[in-house]
């Protein structure tokens, strides 16, 4: 039972890490730290991107997904009729150090939050003293993005419970043969005692602070006025008869119905 359990949460951890959604924002920041360089080096909001663009090559540096594959690799899937066998179990030195990587993952995600906050409450500052409006409007887009991402795709939250099962699995092994691989260190058995910090209170007062700050911006809407709803209609309208046009063009060149609506 314990090492379904462990499968399953580092199966979880390992896919929530390496979603869509995270790789693709690390790339669009990437982009963004290029495109302004050579003009923003001595810009505070540039400077505080960057720590987020720094805390994010850790993050895939330190390989944490490949090291969670390779744990859930090691672990054999039981039948329900095989439930009283003996099965082979992943020996201790492999358990410390997925242990250990996945407390620093959580370390440099709790950074990485915090990051994203500083910045996009830097960027906010400076967008309300209209200071380089599109690259202050695009970076706080970018960093709330982000961290909405890490906070509601529960990354923080499925690598604890996987170092919570793992704890568990760590201490069984040694208990019945004792390999230490990783001396020196004593693995804590909450995560909460090694971040020093309450995760949940934490992503709340954040959450408050960037909630907060995104009100400030209600004077943009003079530069982005609403679109008339008569405009807007006949947006709609044009849109509307260029699909059909589209699809009468499609029926004409493949005249065989394949069973697919053309959208």
């Amino acid at each position: 039972r314990l090492l379904s359990a462990l499968r399953r949460r580092c199966d979880i951890a390992g896919k929530r890490l390496s979603g869509p959604g995270l790789a693709a924002e690390g790339r669009v920041l990437c982009a963004v730290l290029y495109v302004y360089h050579s003009r923003l080096l001595r810009h505070r909001p540039y400077l505080a991107l960057q720590q987020v663009e720094q805390c994010l090559k850790r993050l895939w540096k330190m390989n944490l997904v490949g090291c969670l594959e390779t744990l859930v690799g090691l672990i054999p899937k039981r039948n329900a009729s095989k439930a009283q066998a003996e099965c082979l179990v992943p020996s201790q030195p492999i358990l410390e150090t997925v242990a250990l990587k996945v407390l620093g993952g959580c370390k440099l995600i709790l950074r990485l939050l915090d990051c994203c906050c500083k910045a996009f409450l830097l960027s906010i500052k400076h967008l309300c003293s209209k200071e380089f409006i599109l690259l202050n409007t695009v970076a706080s887009g970018l960093l709330s993005r982000l961290w909405f991402v890490i906070q509601y795709r529960c990354v923080l939250q499925t690598l604890m419970s996987s170092y919570s099962a793992l704890s568990t699995m760590l201490q069984l092994v040694s208990e019945t043969q004792k390999t230490p691989y990783i001396k020196g260190f004593t693995f804590p058995s909450v995560v909460s005692d090694f971040l020093g910090v309450n995760v949940f209170s934490e992503a709340k007062k954040q959450k408050a602070k960037m909630l907060t700050a995104k009100k400030s911006t209600s004077w943009m809407t003079k530069f982005f006025p609403a679109m008339p709803e008569a405009v807007s209609k006949v947006g709609k309208k044009r849109r509307s008869e260029t699909c059909t046009s589209a699809a009468k063009k499609h029926s004409i060149l493949c005249p065989v119905d394949i069973g697919e609506t053309v959208v």
